[in-house]
């Protein structure tokens, strides 16, 4: 499948479906069989994460992963490392041109904060925030490797129902940044909500690729994903 750049594009399916194992797959965290893997017109299969993450696509987890003893801004600032210049020896000698770059990365980073609506949390340690607010640390740090293509691994996952509105409302954000999202997610409410496409996966093998009305619509997914006949969906 396609995403197209611009888009939220997600991908649901049961359990076992394969949506993980397909993430690690994007994101160079396994290498695939056979097949191709294109990012921006040029193959990635079999690069390493961090060579994938360089070309320009950032991924978040299920289990969040932030650094236990380190405040919500420098997880975010780490995220911003990908990006700088200045090597090893520039920060041995603490070179001015690195303290420079660690000022726009610092600098960098709590705009994203603002831009998440969490500024206030910045000096806060991540791993103390309530389990929304840690969602949103992650998803700013993500951002701050400019990425162009964002993987976004269940981002509702242990979330209640206003604090899954508020990564709905982050997820549209990011794509009116210009970034493109493909978004793993068992919330069919925020699925339907935010997707411009829909795809279905069944034991590893795609059954269905539509907008959400017609994937809603779509008999196939009816009988596979939701476990109803079309009568009683009807």
């Amino acid at each position: 499948f396609k995403v197209e750049p611009g888009t939220i594009k997600a991908v649901i399916g049961p359990n076992g479906a394969g949506k993980t194992t397909l993430f690690n797959l994007i994101a160079g965290g396994l290498e695939p069989s056979s097949g191709t893997i294109t990012f921006k017109g040029r193959p990635i299969q079999g690069l390493k994460p961090h060579r994938v993450a360089a070309l320009g696509m950032a991924r978040t987890f299920q289990n969040i992963k932030l650094f236990h003893g380190m405040t919500a801004l420098e997880n975010v600032m780490l995220g911003r490392h990908i990006r700088s210049r200045s090597g090893i020896l520039a920060g041995m000698f603490n070179l001015p041109r690195t303290w420079k770059e660690e000022k726009d990365i610092r600098t960098r980073s709590m705009d994203l904060l603002e831009l998440l609506d969490i500024a206030r949390y910045a000096d806060v340690e991540a791993t103390s925030l309530a389990f929304g607010q840690q969602r949103a640390v992650e998803m700013a740090r993500a951002l701050a490797m400019e990425p162009d293509l964002l993987l976004l691994d269940e981002p509702a996952a242990g979330l209640n129902i206003y604090e899954t509105a508020e990564i709905a409302r982050l997820i549209g954000r990011t794509r009116d940044m210009g970034i493109t999202v493909l978004l793993v997610e068992h919330d069919m409410s925020l699925v339907m909500d935010i997707s411009d496409e829909i795809v279905v996966l069944s034991f590893g093998e795609k059954i269905a690729e539509d907008v959400p009305d017609e994937i809603q619509r779509n008999p196939d997914v009816i009988k596979i994903y939701l476990g109803e006949d079309e009568e009683a969906a009807a």
